[in-house]
């Protein structure tokens, strides 16, 4: 390694894991990937400047691409993401120091991926039901309609409060109601925090390949029945960020 420079470090797999000819890391230019080993485990890394800034959108998602492409065909303990250690000899030291729970935890990821399912309700046809369903807030909708908002904003005010408490408890039951559709195909999920004010769904799933098809049907179906109040999407196969990380294995 060149002085001033130190290794960023991207995930845990097991040691016969070999990374592909192609496959480009953080930094500008992309910095080639290579992999350490220590016993059953490596290391994937790259070569970074020390000084250099790291979290353009290019960098996060050369190591998303990177994480999700290796989950794909091998287990995969992410590492927190500007992660960067001064050389070998300190991924080394991770290894040995945390490489039975790191080995344990890997077998237990073997032919498992995640999968995100994002959900977000269709504007209007969600306050159309939200104003047929609650009086209080029909009426202050009328109150509002046509009218100057500094001289309506106490109404307004009190309506974004219902609109805003009966959105988040449809969200809760549309999660419980998605988590009901396909708990028997998964092996675990987690319930993610909103992004927008209108999202429906957003959940995280680990799913053994082997019944991935069938969780997509499950999810298809429940999506063909809300088609008219939502809009559902499944991404993925990711690494699964939201059941492991190394960091946290290692305390």
């Amino acid at each position: 390694m060149a002085d001033g420079t130190g290794l960023f470090v991207y995930g845990i797999v097991p040691s016969d894991v070999e990374p592909t000819p192609d496959a480009a890391g953080v930094g500008d230019p992309p910095s080639e990937v290579a992999a350490i080993r220590h016993g059953e485990l490596a290391a994937l890394v790259s070569e970074v400047g020390l000084e250099e800034p790291l979290g353009r959108p290019a960098d996060l998602t050369a190591y998303q691409e990177l994480l999700d492409g290796t989950a794909a065909v091998a287990p995969v303990l992410p590492v927190r993401f500007g992660t960067v250690v001064t050389g070998p000899d300190a991924v080394t030291e991770l290894l040995t120091a945390h490489h039975d729970r790191f080995a344990a935890a890997l077998d237990g990821f073997e032919d498992r991926i995640e999968y995100m399912v994002h959900a977000r309700y269709h504007e209007q046809p969600l306050l159309a039901e939200l104003l047929a369903a609650d009086p209080e807030a029909a009426d202050l909708a009328r109150q509002v309609r046509g009218q100057p908002e500094a001289a309506t904003r106490p109404q307004r005010i009190r309506l974004g409060e219902i609109v805003s408490q009966a959105v988040e408890l449809r969200r809760e039951a549309e999660n419980r109601h998605v988590l009901d559709a396909v708990t028997p195909l998964v092996v675990d999920s987690a319930v993610r925090p909103p992004s927008s004010e209108l999202d429906a769904v957003n959940l995280a799933f680990l799913v053994d390949s082997a019944r991935a098809d069938e969780f997509a049907d499950a999810l298809e179906a429940y999506a063909g029945r809300r088609r008219d109040l939502l809009r559902m999407r499944l991404l993925g196969p990711h690494a699964p960020y939201d059941f492991v990380a190394a960091h946290q294995l290692a305390g």
